[in-house]
Formats: structure tokens, C-alpha cells, sequence
């Protein structure tokens, strides 16, 4: 009770600017709640969506790849299915799978950029309270004359701004970090699934070239 009495005394002498940051901090634990969630999603069975799906298309059984897309869907099947589809209908493979790599890396990128700005935006703030608040201890000069202790006090709660400041940015930039490099990691394995689709697909089209060649 007393660490939350605490808390709040502090809350209260960092100045207006603390409700800012207070929303900054939901707003940073709200998107990596929701970012956690739907990285998990993705993560369920994908390896081995993966595993089974280049297994046959190496058999260039592309029929069977596109019902285990369909039974799957996931980000990697959704991407799989579009250049399965393509084939089947005689477009350009790569156009398509560049088309759903696109939109699924945006969706693995969703809300980062929100985070950098929290990265940035919450010591502005943190400072911009600390500088309010010592403007206003130094107004104490023309009111409270020979008290120096006004003074300093003042000074250290408006630090207080400075200090919740930096504390969200630091964990908003843990966070963002984090999902970055697990964002560039489903990235790499989205390049290496489009490249072992248009291999299988490119390998198809030139055994049915030579074919038609050789009749």
C-alpha cells in the first residue's frame, strides 16, 4: 500500500505531462500484447507446414500442395497457395508470390512504426515536463525569497518527467527490437518458400517444354 501511495505521490509531482505518458506506456503494452498474439498464431505449425509442403512440391504433386494450403492456412500457406495458383491458371508465378509476400510482410511490420514513435516521443515529453516543471521552481524565486530548498525540491520532481520518460522509451525500444529481428527472420523464410515455389513450378514448365519438344 505504501509503494502505491508512493507511486502516486510521484505521479502527481511529475506534472500534467505524466497522463501523456501514461498513455504512451498502454499504448506500448497494448501493441506488444496484440503483436505476441498474432506472432504466436504464426508460429503454430509452420515448420512443419513448411516440411510437408516442400516435400510435395519436390514430388511436383502441386494438387496435394495446394489442399494442404487450403487445411493449413497460415501466412506461409497464403503465400504458397498464391503462386500455386498462378501456375495452375499459366501467370507469372513470381508476380504473384512478390504480390502476397507484400501484404504478409506488412503484416508482419503492423504497429512497429508505432513503437519507434514511442521510441522517440516519450522523452520529448519526459523532458518537456522537467523543463515545465523548473520553470515553475524558479518562480519560486519571486515568491518565496531565502528559501532555496523550494528551489531544489522542485527541480527533483520535475525530474520525474524526464526519468518516466526514458523508462517507457526503454521498453518500447526492448520491445521493438525484438519483434524487428523476429519479423526479419519470418521475412527470410518467406524468400526461401517463394524461391522453393517458383524452383518446383520453373522445373514443371521445362519438363513439359521438353516433352512437347520431343513428341
Amino acid at each position: 500500500m505504501e509503494l502505491i501511495n508512493q507511486a502516486l505521490y510521484l505521479f502527481h509531482k511529475g506534472g500534467p505531462v505524466m497522463y501523456v505518458l501514461s498513455a504512451c506506456s498502454l499504448f506500448t503494452l497494448t501493441i506488444a500484447i496484440e503483436r505476441l498474439l498474432y506472432y504466436r498464431s504464426i508460429s503454430v505449425n509452420s515448420r512443419l507446414f513448411q516440411q510437408k509442403l516442400q516435400s510435395l512440391l519436390e514430388k511436383q504433386h502441386f494438387t496435394d500442395a495446394l489442399q494442404l494450403c487450403d487445411q493449413t492456412k497460415n501466412l506461409f500457406s497464403r503465400i504458397a497457395q498464391a503462386g500455386l495458383q498462378a501456375h495452375q491458371r499459366g501467370s507469372q508465378v513470381d508476380n504473384s508470390l512478390e504480390s502476397a509476400a507484400t501484404l504478409a510482410a506488412a503484416r508482419l511490420r503492423e504497429h512497429l512504426d508505432e513503437l519507434s514513435m514511442i521510441v522517440t516521443l516519450a522523452p520529448l515529453l519526459g523532458l518537456l515536463g522537467t523543463v515545465i516543471g523548473m520553470i515553475q521552481s524558479f518562480s519560486v524565486l519571486n515568491v518565496q525569497t531565502g528559501q532555496p530548498m523550494a528551489i531544489t525540491g522542485g527541480v527533483g520532481e520535475a525530474l520525474i518527467a524526464t526519468a518516466t520518460g526514458l523508462s517507457v522509451a526503454t521498453a518500447a525500444l526492448v520491445i521493438h527490437a525484438l519483434f524487428s529481428r523476429w519479423v526479419n527472420r519470418q521475412i527470410t523464410d518467406i524468400e526461401q518458400l517463394a524461391a522453393l515455389v517458383i524452383d518446383t513450378t520453373l522445373i514443371k514448365k521445362a519438363s513439359r517444354r521438353d516433352a512437347h519438344e520431343i513428341a
